[in-house]
């Protein structure tokens, strides 16, 4: 495949269309210390009051492995604690602390501006097009069973 066919390659573009938004969000998130998956992570945690690590996984579509390197970190920037389940003692739940809160307002913002600068290209139209059809291609229907998860 040449450099012209991979242009017209759907899947090409949407992993080189990642990799370009990650790598801008990244740089922005950078000046709060985290990157895009730290970002991902913080965020599910500030959003739910306890999350397990399992769950984190499956929200987010990575491997528990990774999500347990991720949560390592944040909880030695002290961003996230784990703390037994109530419901369960062999359980730990990721909860966001204070820190982690704060953090991620500001970060929020650093991830708006990554976002604003690789979509600039794009009228407000096109971009809420672009969402929707991402959106279908990743969140299941009432008929399906899981989210879409690229490996």
């Amino acid at each position: 495949m040449n450099e012209l066919e991979l242009m017209e390659d759907t899947g090409f573009l949407l992993s080189r269309s990642s990799g370009l938004a990650v790598r801008t969000t990244n740089a922005h998130l950078a000046r709060v210390g985290l990157r895009v998956r730290q970002f991902s992570v913080l965020s599910v945690a500030c959003d739910r009051d306890g999350i397990t690590q399992r769950e984190l996984a499956e929200v987010l579509g990575l491997d528990p492995s990774q999500i347990v390197a991720l949560v390592d970190e944040l909880a030695a920037a002290g961003l996230v604690e784990r703390r037994p389940d109530p419901r369960d003692r062999r359980t730990r739940l990721v909860s966001a602390t204070r820190r982690g809160r704060s953090v991620r307002r500001r970060a929020s913002a650093a991830a708006d501006d990554g976002r604003e600068q690789y979509l600039a290209p794009l009228t407000p139209e096109d971009r809420a097009v672009l969402h929707d059809l991402l959106r279908r291609l990743v969140v299941p229907s009432a008929d399906d069973g899981d989210v879409m998860v690229a490996s």
